[in-house]
């Protein structure tokens, strides 16, 4: 991931610092966590931008059709910029890059929870409390998504620390103390 990095970082730094000096950053985190959802949700869209025998002015017209109005003007520039340097198939990479640095930036805490079915807004709110706790802050980006191989329960993580309350860890960590046993 290093090399992945290496590439996407510049990008990423140059679209923060553009966003918080045309004062538009949280408009844009919004617009880059949705086209982040697209690209991933739409194979067709990620492969037509990786296609070599797209050229380039066509990709950049593409883009200016798809998304002229979805998308700041700085966010449209980042796009072209991407077509023109033929790193539009790493967008994904600079796009998660570029929220890290926001998250960064604002000492935003980004955690997970995965639960074998969907969470209630109550459940979530006990969740998010004990997330605060752990994260050691009252600014969480949370992710939820559904689990059904989790059988019950859930998991959460924040950073490096992961709290597994789940039926299918419950029953993973009693066959290996049942395995040390035999």
């Amino acid at each position: 991931m290093p090399l992945l990095n290496s590439i996407t970082t510049p990008y990423a730094e140059a679209f923060l610092q553009v966003s918080d000096a045309n004062g538009d950053t949280e408009a844009v985190v919004e617009q880059a966590r949705s086209l982040l959802s697209l690209w991933k949700d739409s194979a067709e869209l990620r492969e037509a931008m990786a296609s070599p025998v797209l050229e380039v002015e066509a990709k950049k017209a593409a883009i200016t059709r798809l998304f002229s109005d979805q998308v700041a003007p700085s966010f449209l520039n980042l796009l072209k910029l991407l077509a023109d340097r033929q790193r539009i198939g790493y967008l994904d990479a600079v796009l998660e890059r570029f929220l890290d640095l926001y998250r960064d930036q604002n000492q935003i805490a980004l955690a997970s929870v995965t639960s074998a079915e969907a969470l209630s807004d109550e459940q979530l709110g006990r969740i998010t409390e004990q997330l605060k706790s752990v994260a050691g802050t009252d600014k969480l980006e949370i992710n939820t998504c559904v689990d059904p191989a989790l059988i019950g329960g859930f998991v959460l993580k924040v950073g490096s620390k992961v709290i597994d309350a789940s039926l299918a860890g419950q029953v993973r960590r009693l066959g290996l103390t049942l395995a040390k046993l035999s």
